[in-house]
């Protein structure tokens, strides 16, 4: 079943789980020790993560390491990138009301 990537950043252990392999690709038990949670709860998060593709899993001889799919990522940039010139467009309009309120 492939989910929805929104599905997968709407949790917060996500996100979490998103930051801590950002820098390096790590092992479910490496990745287990960052929280106060079953072993098994991580690995369902694993298992959602790579379901929507965030994440994609290499075989290193008996462990298996999970890495950042970073091109997916630019998903979610691509979404939001809408509402960044929507805010940019606001920000642009409040600085300009406020170099007129000083005048």
């Amino acid at each position: 079943m492939r989910r929805d990537i929104f599905q997968a950043v709407a949790d917060p252990t996500r996100r979490a789980i998103i930051g801590l392999i950002a820098l390096q690709a790590m092992t479910p038990n490496a990745i287990a020790e960052n929280f106060n949670t079953t072993r098994q709860a991580v690995s369902k998060h694993l298992r959602i993560l790579t379901e929507c593709e965030l994440l994609k899993q290499e075989q290193r001889g008996r462990e298996i390491y999970y890495s950042l799919e970073v091109e997916k990522m630019k998903e979610i940039d691509k979404w939001l990138e809408q509402f960044r010139e929507i805010w940019e467009t606001k920000f642009k309009q409040l600085d300009n009301l406020l170099i007129n309120i000083k005048k």
